[in-house]
Order: structure tokens, then sequence, then C-alpha cells
């Protein structure tokens, strides 16, 4: 804005010559919540710590009315960038009223640095110096109303400053405890000073962290490794770090013990000091989940720490480290429940996050009573060396344990997945409704709705991406064409609607609900390939001949009308029925022929046929809870669209690639290091099976030959083990990587193209491929390799949480299903033996969890998994897998 808008704007409530739908104002008459401290109408205006430290509390409805000055929100940004979104959109949020001043360019507000005047003072300054002109001009403009700004900072000397030059200014706490009508607030004040962190007694538990300086020192001269934590979910007195820019050999450093772990928190960046090689240690084989309340019980701790170190060979051993110091904080605010304190009246009180990897959390809550049986949100203030936990403060009350719309609430919190409304800018890029396909649309686009296309899909499915087609050309050969909806056509690069996609990056698909990348009017209308509507498409069209083999292959933007939208079930049966001979039989007929020696052909180079645990819920119609549970029944025709599926990715990884060496969007699948497969070849060689690992092919071979004839499942259960020693496959800039290989379908190239409704990396590839065969036009950020490679980054890190949201909304809903039907006794098979537990897998619910063997003085064996519902407890019969184990060794075990 120009200083002369700058200035109605400041005073827009006199003069009424600014426009407020230029963005949020002020209220003329601030109409705060009462404070014993500030009577008078007042605004706020925060410096940058307490914007960092204490979003929070700015975030609640009650807080209303602040200045954030482009200072502080510079700063901000520098520091903390999730923190600096959190204050963009609380000031776009108009009921708020949250307003930026750019101070940093207002004549009477700028100060320049003086001499000997680090930037951290000159910008204290700077803040105090804009808070002084805002009331001495809210005096001129408005005495009869007593307007003045208040200046909240936590930083003793800067407010002591502002007082001497007769600024009005509190500390956070102190306005906080000021608004008598909000007592609540005060449960969200972060905990920032010592004393605050520092329990009333206790020993030191941990070692001083060194200062950043120290620990950068000791990197440099390689006396210290930075790499990232990982806590361990089955054991919360063991972490890896993973070493940054280290050997593919030597990537994991083990920590074991309280004090080693030394304060760090699951994601944390670190410094870590190697042990000598005489105190290295092996992978603990406990299960050791922490249920300790009491923060003085340190010889417990001692005691279980004692249990994990177990005589190992030396071939077991891994080099074992200790934290020294915290490079970067990687906190965030978490999902769980509170533990009630035992003592009476006490406000201090343990959170147990729903992750099992981060650490209980004491906080200070006055409203303990309420938040019992309930979900909360909590945030880490800090962690003093003298506490067995890190402290923090109450954020937000979700709602009910065991309720639905809680618990799916929390699993898209804990995964990180963006799940709120499409906001009106991103709306904004929507077609105009009614839509039809105009002269405009197909130019450079090849019609093809005269040919008998048809979808296969999953029962209830909205989102129809892809449909398929085969005829036969009169030549001897046969056409057969995969046509994807053309989303790019929709989503223009650069909109508001294409930057949401991008942050999405997916959509997240729950037992009950689906959290779409693009709104339902593309998702589920537009761009959805449904029956008997024209519809705009990419197409990959082979001309093959009848052994699968291609003979040309060309690409197409598309008009398509399908002629039917089947299930996999309604297409096997059109297959399978001697009575049906029309048009979308006969193409359905022709692709399964052709997809069955297309499977085969991949098998043969190597490609794994691997498998995992599915179950699909039946849900009742009105109460939408599961009243049935069934592992997921795969058909030929699911074989038949996934093999024309990949081959339509791989033809178009390849032209994208030949056009754009340097900027292709492709998808690889490194292959495992041999030490993955350590547990696959363990189990099969318990059964005298050999798995061999040394190549695709090999393990493939292998896990065809691993049958045994008295036990049937237990193919399917080292399938299962080799999917878990897997790689994540991953998107990648193909300028930035000279690997391109995807282990996992014997393919030299790779990448996605066929759903770009539910991908955000389908779409960029739809981009690539319709600027190499002049369908459309480049823009700069579509051949720049680093922007690519950070947007695979997000990509990458969008799809594993979503992975993981898909599960977490599964275990839930079994949970739900078995909370009515009291104790089940079900056939399970042992994956893993603990010291102390077992890991099992029900095949029939494709439930997998630990069962702890029992103890003296404890309940008797239970299945226990993840995000477990109170109240909820699921039996598990165990029969052993050792079926060949002699008798009298069996009756040992047993006992």
């Amino acid at each position: 804005l120009t200083r002369e808008k700058q200035k109605w704007r400041i005073y827009y409530w006199k003069e009424k010559n600014f426009s407020e739908t230029e963005g949020p104002v002020l209220e003329p008459q601030p109409l705060d919540p009462a404070s014993s401290l500030c009577p008078r109408p007042h605004y706020l205006l925060p410096d940058t710590n307490v914007l960092l430290h204490q979003i929070d509390v700015l975030e609640d409805p009650a807080i209303r009315n602040v200045i954030v000055l482009q200072t502080v929100l510079q700063e901000v940004r520098n520091r903390s960038a999730p923190v600096y979104k959190r204050i963009r959109d609380v000031t776009n949020n108009q009921e708020k009223h949250f307003y930026t001043f750019t101070n940093e360019h207002h004549r009477e507000t700028y100060v320049e640095q003086e001499q000997g005047e680090n930037a951290n003072d000159r910008n204290d300054r700077a803040i105090r110096v804009a808070v002084k002109w805002y009331n001495e001009h809210l005096k001129k403009m408005s005495a009869e109303n007593h307007l003045q700004v208040i200046f909240i900072t936590n930083d003793k000397k800067n407010k002591e400053k502002a007082i001497e030059e007769g600024i009005p200014a509190f500390t956070c706490e102190e306005y906080v405890k000021s608004l008598t009508a909000n007592p609540e607030l005060i449960d969200r004040l972060a905990c920032l000073s010592e004393e605050g962190n520092e329990i009333e007694s206790g020993r030191i538990i941990f070692s001083e962290h060194l200062p950043l300086s120290k620990l950068q020192q000791g990197i440099k001269s390689g006396t210290y490794v930075q790499g990232t934590f990982r806590a361990s979910r089955e054991n919360y007195l063991e972490a890896t770090v993973w070493v940054h820019g280290d050997t593919e050999e030597d990537k994991e450093i083990i920590l074991q013990g309280l004090k080693n772990l030394n304060r760090a928190v699951h994601e944390d960046i670190v410094a870590v000091e190697l042990l000598p090689k005489n105190q290295w240690v092996a992978p603990s084989s406990v299960v050791l989940h922490d249920e300790g309340q009491n923060e003085d019980d340190v010889e417990k701790e001692e005691e279980r720490e004692r249990i994990l170190k177990t005589a190992a060979n030396e071939k077991m051993l891994k080099p074992t480290g200790r934290v020294v110091g915290i490079i970067k904080r990687n906190w965030r605010p978490y999902c769980g429940m509170l533990s009630k304190s035992d003592i009476k009246e006490s406000r201090r009180h343990l959170f147990t996050p729903a992750d099992r990897r981060i650490p209980r959390i004491r906080i200070e809550t006055r409203q303990a009573s309420a938040l019992e049986g309930r979900r909360i949100i909590v945030a880490i203030d800090g962690w003093p060396r003298n506490s067995r936990y890190p402290n923090g403060h109450f954020v937000k009350n979700l709602g009910d344990v065991g309720d639905k719309e809680t618990e799916t609430e929390v699993l898209l919190l804990e995964h990180d997945v963006p799940h709120q409304p499409f906001s009106q800018a991103v709306l904004s890029f929507l077609p105009k409704m009614p839509w039809s396909i105009t002269e405009k649309d197909m130019k450079d686009r090849e019609d093809l709705r005269h040919l008998c296309v048809c979808s296969v899909d999953p029962p209830g499915c909205t989102d129809i991406d892809d449909a398929l087609h085969c005829r036969d050309l009169g030549n001897g050969n046969l056409e057969v064409g995969v046509h994807i909806a053309d989303v790019s056509h929709f989503i223009r690069p650069g909109n508001a609607l294409d930057q949401e996609s991008a942050r999405r990056g997916t959509t997240v698909y729950l037992c009950e609900k689906r959290i779409d990348m693009v709104p339902e009017l593309l998702s589920s209308n537009l761009c959805s390939l449904r029956c008997n509507v024209d519809r705009l498409a990419f197409s990959c069209i082979w001309e093959m001949n009848h052994n699968a083999e291609i003979l040309k292959v060309r690409f197409t933007k598309s008009a398509i009308n399908s002629k039917a939208s089947l299930t996999y079930a309604e297409a096997q049966m059109r297959i399978d029925s001697a009575a049906m001979n029309d048009d979308i039989t006969t193409s359905l007929r022709g692709l399964n022929k052709l997809a069955k020696i297309l499977k085969k052909r991949r098998i043969e180079k190597g490609a794994l046929t691997l498998s995992s645990p599915e179950v699909r819920f039946h849900m009742d119609s009105e109460t939408h809870d599961p009243i049935d549970l069934q592992t997921k029944e795969l058909r030929e025709t699911n074989s038949m669209v996934e093999e024309f599926m990949l081959l339509a990715n791989i033809s178009v990884a390849k032209k994208i690639h030949e056009e754009f060496s340097e900027h292709a969007l492709l998808r690889k699948h490194p292959a495992p290091p041999p030490s993955n497969y350590e547990i696959l070849v363990k189990a099969a060689k318990s059964k005298n099976l050999e798995i061999k690992t040394d190549t695709a092919k090999s393990l493939a071979d292998s896990l065809d030959r691993a049958d045994s004839p008295t036990f049937p499942y237990l193919n399917t259960l080292l399938r299962i083990l080799a999917t878990r020693c897997m790689m994540q496959a991953v998107y990648f800039c193909s300028g930035m990587d000279n690997d391109f290989h995807h282990y996992g379908l014997a393919s030299p190239i790779y990448t996605h193209f066929t759903s770009p409704i539910r991908r955000y990396a389908d779409i960029i590839v739809h981009r690539l491929l319709a600027v190499a065969i002049g369908a459309d036009c480049t823009y700069p950020e579509l051949t720049d390799k680093h922007k690519l490679a950070d947007l695979c980054k997000n990509l990458n890190f969008r799809h594993k949480m979503a992975q993981y949201a898909q599960r977490a909304s599964v275990a839930f809903h079994t949970q739900l299903f078995f909370k009515s039907k009291g104790i089940v006794s079900e056939e399970a098979y042992i994956l893993f033996v603990r010291k102390n537990a077992i890991v099992v897998l029900i095949p029939k619910y494709g439930l997998e969890g630990t069962v702890f063997f029992e103890e003296k003085d404890k309940p008797k064996p239970r299945l226990i998994y993840d995000d477990e519902i109170p109240g909820v407890s699921i039996s598990a019969d165990t029969p052993n897998m050792d079926i060949d184990e002699p008798e009298r060794k069996k009756k040992k075990r047993e006992k």
C-alpha cells in the first residue's frame, strides 16, 4: 500500500475513506474482554516472542483487535514457518480483527540501526517506537474514546524500557490473568520461564544440552554426528538417529536409556556422540510402554533400563550413542488424553499422547475433571533437566474419547492431513455451472466419444479417474486405450486452486469419508468419468498384437463418453457370463486376456507380488457403525485394471523423460538393503524354507516356491513379511537423481499418470505430457528442477501420512466393531517374538497387535494396538506358528 493509503487505513473509522473489503481492520470501539489491568478500550501489540510462543492464546476467540507489526511478522517468518502461517490465517479471519501494519515503510515509525546496536535490540526499539506512535495518534484522533495500544512482551528488559518511555506494557501472563471473564485462557499459556519449567523438587536426571555453536564445531570436526531422532513405538527407552549424509551402511545409530535419549522428541534434529565400541548394544527385543505416573520413581526406570541390556553376539551390535544437544526442535501440537493426578486439588497432570513415540507431557490445568475422558490437544513448552517429562500447556478440547467425529479429527490432526473446507479463494477458480464441452475446449483435442469406453472401480466410487477400451482394428491387431480424467484442464498453474491441491498432495480415503485433494465439483462431477456424460480426458492409446506386444503408442487430449461405470464384481460377471456378448463385455474380455499376458511377463522379469491384510467394513445405514468386517476379495478384474494403469504409467514416464530429461517427475522404488530381509529369511528358515534376496527376481521366485501343504497360510504370511522389508516408493525429479529403477515393479522407469483427481503428482505429469505433445504451454516452475524436487518432498510426505491415516481409520473402525462383540476368540499367527510379548496377525480381521505375556499381579494377556479406545479389549487365541515343533518343546514353551 502507498503511504497515503496506509494513513487512511489507520484512520478509517473517522474518515471512512478506505474500503473495509480490502482486508481485516481494527474495530473502532474494541469489544475486548474485561481486563482488570486495562479497563479502557484497547488494542494489543505483541512482540515477536509472544507471537512465536503464545500463538495458542492469540488464536482464542476471546483475543481480538491485535496489531501485528511488519518487523514482528518478518522475524516470525524467518524463525517458524508453521507459526507464520497460523498468524496469516488469523489475520485473514475478519471476526478476529487482527491488523498488519507496515511500520518499516512508514516515515514516523521507521528506525535506523544505531552504531553498536545489534539487530535484535534495533527491532525491539522499532516495536516500542511503533507502539508509542500509535498511542499518540489515537489520543489525537479519538481523545473522547480513551483508546490505547497495550504492548505485550515477555522480555523483562524490553518491558522495563517501554514503561520508562511511558508505554503501557504487560507480560502475556499478566494480561491473560487479568481477563477475569476468561479463566480458561490461563491453561493455554506456554510456560517459558526457567522458574516455571522447573519442578519443585527432584534431582538432575539429564545432562545439559551443549550450545549450538559447540555442536556445529563438533559436527564439523567429526566429534558429533547430526541426524533425525526417531523414537520407537514399541519401546519408550529406545530410539534411533538417522544420520544425515552418511554412508548407506551406517545410517542409523541406536540410543538406549533415558539419559542417552536426553530429552529429544520424535523428529527433532539432534547432535549425537558415538559411544566406544565396548558400549555398543543390540536393538532391544523388549516391548516397553511408559505407564508411570510418578516422576520420582527413577529406580523403576533404572530397573527397566537394565532389562534392555541383554547379552548379544557381536554381529547383532549396532553403533550406539547419546544425544548431546538439540539442533532443531520439530515439536507440533499433540492429540491425546489427560491422565488426572491422584493428588487431590493438584493442577499438575500428565497428558498421554495418541502417538506412542511422543513422551508424556506435564501440564497445569484448572479443568482436569472436565477434560477427563476427552481427546485434547497439548503443546510442549520445554523440558527441564530435572523433570522426567516435558512441560506443556492445554490448547484445545476435541471431544469425547471413542466418538467417531472426535477420533476422526484426531487421526487427521496426528497425520497432518489438511482437511479444512476449501476457501472461497480456491472455489472461485472452479468453472461456472452448468458446464459443457465447448468448441474452445475441443481445440487440440481428439473426439473419442464414439468409442466403447467403460470404467471399472470399487463399489461406491464417485471420483472415477480412469476408463478403458479395447477394439479390433481389422488388421489383425488390437487398439487399447487408457483414458484419464483431464484434471489439468480445470486446474491451471499458480492459481489458488492449484496451490491448495499441491499443498494437500493427495486425497485421503478413510472408512467413512474422503478428504478430497480437489473440490467435490471436480472430484465427483466434472472430472469424474461417469457413464453417459461427455468428459474431457487425456488418453494413452496403444496398437498391440494378440500377444500384448506394443507396436505403436500415442498420447492425445480427448473427449470421451463412458458407456458403463462398473464395479469389479460387475465387470467380472460380464467376463464370466456366456450369455453376454455386447460391445462392453467383448471389450472387457479383450482387456482381461491381454492383462494376463502383461502380468505374466512382468512377473517373469522379477516384479513382486506381495501381500498386506486389508479389510472392508459393512456399515449400518442409520448409525454408520461397522456391523460386519471381512478381508477384501480380489478378482481378475482388479488385476486387469492394475496392469493397464501400470502400462500407461510406464509409457508416459518414457515419453516425458525423452522430452524433459532434467525435469521429469518420476517415481522410483529403491532396492532394500540386505539387512532389511533378516526377519523374512529367519521366518522362512524356521519352516525349512530358503528365501533368496540378491535380486527382485530371486525374491519373487523364492516366494513362489515357499509353500507348506500343512500350513496353507504360510505363503501369505511370508509375503506380508516381505512387504515390511520394502523401502518406501518416492517421487523425484529426474535431473536430481541417477537411479530411476522401480524395484517392486521390475521397471527401469515409472511415474504416476492415471489418478490426477486424487494425486497432485499426476497433474504435474499431465502438464509435462501436454507440453511434450504440443497440447499446452510450459511455465517456469515446470522446468525448475529445484522447485520440482521441493514439490516431490511434500508429495512424498503427504502420501506417507495419507497411508498412515487410512490404517488408523481401519484400526479405529475395527475397535468399534469389536466394542459390542464381547469376548471374541479367533485364530492368529505369530509374526514376531519379543522378550515379553508376541506380535500377532488375525487374518480374518486383518488385525495386527501385541500380546503381552502374563506377569505376576498383572492382567491376563490381551491384544494391544495403537490409539486404543478405553473399554475395548480384544482377546487373542494364538496357536503357535511353529506347527512342526516337537510336542515336548511345545508344551515347555506353552508353560
